[in-house]
């Protein structure tokens, strides 16, 4: 079966955004795990407002290859992507079925709550940047429930970069 993976850079003080929507404070001076874990994945799920910001992008990425999944009610049909409406738990245990590799849970964080209230992630990994933004959208919010992760792989870069991987209580 396929892994749900939240793959996400935070700042050390839990934001995944600063206070008007910037993320120019991620570290992009090397790859930091994202071309090997790019190979594990065939698939992203993320929110409108992920994939609106994400569409601007110019380039080659290392998730190319992946097929990309957008739960919207608002957006309108789009080439390259295919929209997600309905029961979230639902449709995603659906795309877990499916054959493929895992899936990337790329954002954003209302659809990360929901997944981590749902039960739905299997993994969690967490690029920790060192610095504090002091406000912003924070990673975690409104969850439902205590969560115990258990952690599979830590990794310190020169740079101060932490890498986190936890997996899911739920899968031990």
């Amino acid at each position: 079966m396929r892994k749900i993976i939240l793959g996400l850079a935070v700042s050390l003080d839990g934001f995944i955004e600063g206070p008007n929507g910037e993320y120019d404070w991620c570290f992009t001076d090397q790859d930091y795990g994202l071309n090997e874990f790019s190979k594990r994945i065939d698939a992203l799920v993320m929110g409108r407002k992920t994939y609106e910001m994400m569409k601007g992008y110019d380039g080659t990425t290392p998730w190319s290859h992946a097929k990309t999944y957008v739960f919207s009610h608002t957006l309108p049909v789009t080439p390259g992507i295919e929209l997600l409406k309905g029961d979230v738990d639902e449709i995603i245990k659906q795309l877990k079925q499916q054959e493929g590799n895992d899936i990337w849970l790329f954002g954003g964080a209302d659809l990360t709550t929901q997944f981590i209230n749902l039960n739905l992630i299997d993994e969690y990994w967490l690029s920790i940047h060192p610095i504090l933004l002091g406000a912003g959208k924070p990673l975690f919010h409104d969850i439902s429930t205590r969560k115990k992760l258990k952690l599979v792989e830590s990794k310190t870069y020169e740079t101060g970069l932490v890498s986190l991987k936890y997996q899911s209580d739920l899968l031990n």
